[in-house]
């Protein structure tokens, strides 16, 4: 699994320009994720919040491949999901959260995908989120992704995860505690 730098590190000039050209080049050919959006508002936005593109960039290193997937006009943000077609590579075999890893008594994994969305500073996709990212291409058609689970649900010791099978998006349950090498999660960002 990627290692994640401390929340909140700054980029480089040198890896900002890199990762601007990245998430430039994605955007361009993926135009149908973000219709009436210019990518010259976007990179003004990335420009004035050098956290977020720190954020980005983790997104990118963990296998996610971050694309703007719309606008909140009420607040002026661009809103980024990962868009890789599988769940992200470097996020992978991760239990749902804290409180499951630290029960597992042993085959521990490295981490959990709510910690690790954290320290990434991004938020981990909901069910309607992940149900509008699918609106946009086919993903998860081999993996699953983990997403955030009701608190009523995961009192009970459970998670939910989706995937697309068949033609169809399924949300699915599972032991908060259970990780696989196919499961990561899908983040989202504000920017």
């Amino acid at each position: 699994m990627a290692k994640t730098k401390k929340q909140g590190g700054k980029l480089s000039a040198d890896q900002t320009e890199e990762l601007l050209d990245v998430l430039q080049k994605r955007f361009e050919k993926n135009m149908k994720r973000h219709k009436g959006i210019a990518w010259a508002d976007v990179q003004a936005r990335l420009e004035t919040h050098p956290a977020k593109l720190w954020s980005l960039d983790e997104m990118e290193t963990t296998g996610g491949e971050p694309d703007v997937v719309g606008y909140d006009k009420k607040t002026g943000e661009y809103i980024f999901y990962d868009c890789s077609a599988e769940t992200p590579k470097g996020r992978r075999s991760v239990c749902y959260d804290r409180e499951a890893l630290d029960a597992r008594k042993e085959h521990k994994p490295a981490n959990s995908a709510l910690d690790l969305a954290e320290e990434m500073g991004i938020e981990i996709l909901t069910e309607e989120e992940y149900r509008a990212l699918q609106t946009l291409g086919e993903f998860d058609l081999k993996t699953s992704s983990w997403i955030k689970t009701p608190p009523a649900i995961r009192k009970l010791k459970g998670a939910l995860f989706c995937d697309r099978r068949y033609d169809h998006v399924f949300t699915y349950h599972n032991g908060a505690d259970s990780y696989y090498a196919a499961r990561a999660f899908r983040g989202s960002l504000r920017v």
